[in-house]
């Protein structure tokens, strides 16, 4: 599924989205998450910040059921300006690559913080879209 012009130009202008996975009882997990969106694909890294395992709970809900959802929103107190995108897709995890080393380059490209991070030994989402809905300044 492709975002339409529009929609891809608003969700990669955003700085943040949030990825909503669930484990396998259907159980809800939503986390802010720094991504960029190449070749109508949405990739998102486990960089080097500071967390408690590599096993996080993102990780482990994609490996059971991989049905996910990005949501990138625009707040403003003027609702006129107001916006958003959700994304429904399917989520895999790539670990090298040459399309993992594309999705490394853009992420270094379009945050600052990324290009000291050893990102390419490091795990990456990718979320393939298979529904698209949005709305306000976005649709």
């Amino acid at each position: 599924m492709d975002l339409s012009q529009r929609q891809a130009a608003f969700a990669a202008h955003q700085r943040v989205a949030r990825l909503a996975t669930a484990d396998a009882q259907g159980r809800p997990h939503a986390v802010p998450v720094c991504f960029v969106y190449l070749d109508g694909r949405f990739y998102t890294p486990i960089d080097e910040k500071p967390k408690r395992s590599m096993r996080l709970k993102r990780l482990r809900n994609i490996e059971v059921n991989p049905q996910v959802a990005l949501v990138f929103d625009e707040y403003s107190d003027d609702w006129s300006r107001l916006g958003w995108v959700m994304v429904q897709g399917r989520a895999d995890v790539l670990d090298g690559g040459e399309e993992h080393a594309a999705a490394v380059q853009a992420l270094r490209q379009k945050y600052e913080q990324y290009r000291p991070m050893a990102l390419e030994g490091r795990p990456l989402i990718r979320v393939r879209p298979e529904r698209v809905a949005s709305w306000g300044t976005a649709a």
